[in-house]
């Protein structure tokens, strides 16, 4: 089962592509985000093309406690409007601290620091897709 991996974020979407049977992710690129309905349009528009069965969407969450975040409610609002623009259904993975491991994980290949800023959203929703492929995988 091909899934796309997404990294919300209020300027740039992360996105993540996995192989057709759905075993290890790989990062695809990122979306501009100028607003709800260019991005949801740039979203369903690859899924249609790489025959995406299943939308993986990270959940904010508070390092410290675990708590939904504040932005919990928005990106709640944002994977409402891609569900029904895609048809596709939705599984959530919480996404804290995977814009840091990306980070350490591109620095960590030599990235340069100019060339990581638009890398590390993909890198992130790679890293949330990859732990619902495993977790998918165990079950």
């Amino acid at each position: 089962m091909r899934a796309l991996g997404i990294d919300f974020g209020e300027r740039r979407i992360g996105l993540a592509l996995s192989d057709p049977e759905g075993s290890f992710a790989l990062p695809h690129g990122v979306v501009e985000r100028t607003s709800d309905r260019a991005a949801i349009a740039a979203i369903a528009a690859l899924a249609a093309q790489e025959r995406v069965e299943l939308l993986v969407l990270g959940a904010p969450r508070r390092p410290a406690d675990g708590a939904a975040g504040s932005a919990v409610a928005r990106v709640r609002g944002f994977a409402a409007k891609l569900e029904r623009a895609t048809g596709l259904p939705l599984e959530w993975v919480d996404e804290a601290l995977t814009s840091r491991e990306a980070a350490e994980r591109l620095r960590a290949t030599g990235t340069k620091r100019r060339d990581r800023r638009a890398r590390l959203d993909a890198v992130a929703a790679q890293i949330l897709l990859q732990e619902a492929l495993d977790r998918r995988r165990g079950r």
